[in-house]
Order: C-alpha cells, then structure tokens, then sequence
C-alpha cells in the first residue's frame, strides 16, 4: 500500500474486509476509575444507564462528562468499527473503522440523556468529517452510539435542534455526526482512561463551535 493511499484511508471509513483483524482477547481496565473510585466495567448500579459519545480526542471529552452531576462513570475507547478488541495504535491506522469514544454511565433521574447530548453538541464541532481540528482521521469523527430504537429518537431529534441552532448563528455546514444504535465497546488501554486527571497538563483538543444548543435546556444537570 502506498504512502498515499493509506493518508487517504484515513479519512474514508475502511471496508470490513480490509479492517485490521483484530484479537480475541479483550483490553480490561485493571483500576477503578481515577477520579471517582468506581468500576469501569461494572456491574454498573441499578436504574443507570450508558451512551458513547465521540467528539475528537477522547482525553478532553472524557473530562467534561466525569465533572457532571448524575454522571457515575466515564471509561474511554473505541467503537463503531470493525475490528475486535483494537488497540490505539491499530485505531490511529485508520484501518479498524473505529472512533475514540467516551463511555458514559449516568443515572437518568439526575442526568438526561438529552442533557448530555446539549453537553456533547457544544464541546466540540460535528461538522467537521473526520477529524477535529487539528486531529485527522477516521478515529475523530463525530459520533453518538446509543442502546434502543428510542434513544436513537433522542439524537436523532437532537441532532435536527442543533443543526437548526448553527444555521440560526451562519453557520451554513452540515452536521457530519454519526448516530446509529451500538452495543460494542471496547476499553482502551490503562494509559488512557482519565488522562488528564493524571496527567493535568496533558493535551486537551476540545473545542465546540460557539452555538449554544437547545436540547436540555429545562432537564437535568
């Protein structure tokens, strides 16, 4: 494969036949979570519920969702490809399919998914493709992954409010953000959940468009 073909592979989603094969074995957190002392993995507590948000970078993306009320967990990693159980490294190839993802636990009596979703919308720019400002490739795109038919509604509905919102500031592009219902996800390495709570003055690539959005404004956190 030549140097330009795999710039190019990049930025288009890989076909499932050429996506990296991946391994059986899954990468398990070996700690509770840095900043609140819950299980990553769960059990989970009882009546809460969980969505994937990709906006960019996963390390800065994280740190919002961790300081919000409601919020019982936040763990990183990849969703929305091909290839089972990657690692960052086969990730940032381009060649699994996968985004870097921020898993959210969150009680929905305290915290909407609605809320969240307005917290997601103006935290980063969902018009940009694959990347993110200054980060390139497939593993920035834009994404929200949600567990039924009825939360993709949600987003879905969301994602029409926001559009509406950048077209009422001039801001004529398209929402890119990926919106589909998904089950999978797979942790990241160690290194990487929390980051910057361990690393404070680690690189933090979040940057939203300036629109506020109107979902959740009257709900939640």
């Amino acid at each position: 494969m030549s140097f330009m073909t795999m710039l190019t592979k990049k930025f288009a989603m890989p076909d499932p036949a050429e996506a990296l094969p991946g391994r059986a074995d899954a990468i398990e957190p070996s700690e509770a979570h840095f900043v609140n002392g819950h299980s990553l993995t769960g059990p989970y507590p009882d009546g809460t519920k969980t969505v994937l948000l990709g906006m960019g970078c996963f390390w800065g993306a994280e740190r919002i969702f961790w300081q919000l009320p409601g919020v019982h967990a936040t763990a990183v990693g990849y969703a929305g490809g091909f290839t089972p159980n990657p690692t960052y490294h086969e990730t940032c190839t381009g060649r699994t399919g996968h985004t870097e993802a921020v898993l959210v636990v969150y009680d929905p009596e305290t915290v909407t998914l609605e809320t969240l979703l307005k917290v997601f919308w103006e935290n980063h720019d969902p018009t940009q493709g694959m990347r993110q400002g200054n980060d390139t490739g497939t593993q920035y795109r834009s994404a929200i992954y949600v567990a039924s038919d009825d939360e993709l509604e949600i987003a879905e509905r969301s994602r029409g409010a926001y559009q509406d919102a950048l077209k009422g500031a001039g801001i004529a592009s398209t929402i890119t953000t990926e919106i589909k219902v998904l089950d999978q996800f797979y942790f990241a390495e160690d290194y990487h959940q929390q980051y910057l709570a361990k690393n404070p003055g680690g690189y933090c690539g979040i940057g939203g468009t300036g629109v506020a959005c109107p979902v959740g404004l009257h709900q939640g956190a």
